[in-house]
């Protein structure tokens, strides 16, 4: 049976948030973690993004996610499947061991929020669990912010 850690990265919602608390439990470190500002308040999807560094030597994985503000939380990344390009449900995402972080980014992997509550507004907190497969925890401050199109 799979050990399960919970890491909650709260992001603050704000277009020039003045902080960001990283986070480190064991080897694992979950830093900047974010979301893009809603402007579009018909849109009920967004998505949640950090850096995941683990400091160890063997590897981990992002395994799910969750937040009370979501309906479903699925872990996505971009790519080509089937032929097609474009966003795709994944399972897990790996977090190597070294000085290489695993990045979640817009176009690339990230965790997707999916049937919104709320639109994402500043000046809200907004809470995501990430659960990893080993059995370190963390809790992280982050931000919600802008992104240049």
């Amino acid at each position: 049976m799979k050990a399960i850690a919970l890491a909650t990265a709260l992001l603050a919602i704000g277009a020039g948030a003045a902080y960001a608390q990283n986070a480190k439990v064991g080897n694992i470190e979950v830093a900047h973690p974010w979301a893009p500002v809603m402007t579009d308040t018909v849109l009920t999807n967004s998505a949640a993004y950090m850096t995941l560094t683990d400091r160890g030597t063997a590897p981990d994985e992002l395994i799910s996610a969750s937040s009370p503000i979501a309906q479903k939380v699925e872990l996505h990344v971009f790519g080509v499947e089937n032929g097609v390009y474009g966003m795709h449900r994944v399972d897990a995402i790996q977090v190597s061991p070294g000085t290489a972080a695993t990045v979640l980014w817009p176009r690339g992997a990230h965790v997707m929020l999916e049937g919104l509550k709320q639109p994402l507004k500043i000046g809200e907190s907004v809470t995501t669990q990430v659960v990893l497969d080993s059995s370190r925890k963390a809790q992280g401050f982050g931000e919600v912010r802008w992104v240049a199109g």
